[in-house]
């Protein structure tokens, strides 16, 4: 059984549907008077990171017996300010709470994650810099 493409479908104006091979959907627009449904393209790559890397750390914890109960990630992230406005600096915060946690299980599992599992941090590492921190006090930052 072959799986279905990835699409993109223009709904008008600067708004897109977009569809996975799953058949799962999003707004995707740009954030002007006319669009205010979406999420812009450079902001779902951002989001594309922080859920791919998610995904590798529960997986990598899971291994390690960590019984991880709550995970957020904030990304922050610096462009260039001109077109095409490449993605220079993108620093990503790890809250993590759990029962045997440490601080060594979580920076590994980050660290595996960034440097050799997640496919979009690849992709990016090669215009990016990504740098990482890790919170295992509980606080969850600036929202």
């Amino acid at each position: 059984m072959s799986k279905r493409p990835t699409m993109i479908q223009w709904t008008g104006k600067r708004q897109f549907i977009g569809t996975d091979s799953g058949n799962h959907s999003i707004v995707i627009s740009s954030h002007d008077s006319d669009n205010h449904t979406g999420m812009k393209p450079s902001e779902l790559m951002l989001l594309a990171l922080g859920s791919c890397s998610g995904y590798d750390i529960v997986s990598i914890l899971q291994k390690k017996r960590v019984g991880l109960r709550e995970m957020r990630i904030e990304i922050s992230s610096e462009q260039d300010p001109d077109p095409p406005w490449t993605f220079r600096k993108i620093h990503m915060v790890f809250y993590l709470q759990g029962e045997r946690i440490t601080e060594k299980a979580a920076r590994q599992a980050v660290k595996l994650s960034i440097t050799k599992y997640c496919s979009v941090a690849a992709t990016l590492s090669g215009k990016a810099e990504i740098t990482f921190d890790i919170n295992l006090d509980g606080s969850h930052g600036d929202r």
